[in-house]
């Protein structure tokens, strides 16, 4: 890659999301972001066993997260709330992508969006018991979470929408995570503009048409901001 190009891939690896910051962004509880990534003790029969992380933090040693990190949350989230899967069946899946499909990090891959994800999905279904109809629903929920995610041409993420209003909204793409913009903190994706900038000024009694007019925003994007800091 050429330097410009590594600079930017080291970017979206740098550490900059503290856990909450990122549980936030992404809709997930932190409690369950902290143990995709860090894992977590649990009771067994014959004492306490030890669930694996899923996601390699940027940053173990000061508990930060990078952008990738927060792509591959929001991934993992639509594979873990569709059916309400079980992490070890979802674990055995992408150990098989990666393995077998020759995906590295497959929460990452552009190539679930391809006909690699046909194959993914019908081993999925068989690690997990999906019924034809079941792999249909994935395969749904996983287009509807990929689709809110910019790819560059080397196939990697580079820009995430988060949901705004609910799983699988298919609400507009108002919101924007990007490290080249913002310091990597959501945005306004057409003028760049802050989401939490927003939210202060609303919060210090401005008018959503005043903001609006200030930033040549439209009031529905000014809106949008809102209920994105005010929902995460």
């Amino acid at each position: 890659m050429p330097i410009t190009e590594n600079r930017i891939a080291a970017a979206r690896e740098a550490a900059a999301y503290p856990l909450g910051e990122a549980a936030r962004y992404v809709r997930v509880a932190p409690a369950t972001l902290r143990s995709w990534v860090y894992g977590r003790p649990y009771p067994t029969a014959r004492g306490i066993g030890r669930f694996q992380p899923l996601i390699r933090a940027a940053d173990p040693k000061r508990r930060l997260l990078s952008f990738n990190n927060l792509v591959e949350a929001h991934v993992l989230r639509a594979l873990r709330t569709t059916h309400s899967t079980q992490l070890k069946a979802i674990r055995s899946a992408i150990n098989y992508a990666e393995r077998d499909l020759g995906i590295e990090r497959l929460l990452l891959s552009r190539q679930l969006l391809t006909d690699r994800q046909s194959v993914f999905l019908e081993r999925y279904g068989e690690l997990i018991n999906l019924s034809h109809s079941g792999q249909l629903a994935m395969r749904m929920m996983l287009e509807a979470y990929l689709e809110r995610v910019d790819w560059d041409e080397h196939g990697l993420p580079r820009r995430l929408y988060p949901f705004v209003r609910g799983e699988s909204d298919g609400g507009p793409k108002h919101i924007a995570i990007d490290t080249a913009v913002g310091f990597g903190r959501p945005i306004v994706k057409r003028r760049g503009v802050s989401t939490r900038v927003i939210v202060d000024r609303i919060d210090a009694g401005e008018a959503v048409d005043d903001i609006a007019a200030d930033y040549g925003l439209a009031p529905a994007e000014v809106e949008e901001a809102v209920v994105y800091e005010r929902a995460a």
